[in-house]
């Protein structure tokens, strides 16, 4: 899958059944020796979409379940999560 594809899905924790982001919005980790991502660092939103200062989700690749048409499928757990919001 490229890249350009995954750009715009809505980012979705299947835990908490809560919207994280959009891709696009999001940071991509990548592994510099081969390429892959490695893991997608989440800002977290507040009201209007404005950013808090320092207050992200990492999240490893490893957690992504389904990337449908639409959206990625995340299972994210709770030590990753952010429950101060």
């Amino acid at each position: 899958m490229r890249l350009s594809e995954l750009s715009g899905k809505e980012i979705v924790d299947v835990k908490r059944a809560e919207r994280l982001g959009i891709l696009g919005q999001t940071d991509l980790e990548i592994n510099e020796e081969d390429g892959r991502i490695t893991a997608l660092i989440i800002p977290s939103l507040k009201w209007f979409g404005l950013r808090k200062q320092g207050d992200e989700i990492r999240v490893p690749w490893t957690q992504i379940r389904k990337i449908g048409s639409d959206m990625i499928i995340l299972d994210v757990p709770e030590e990753i999560g952010s429950d101060d919001k």
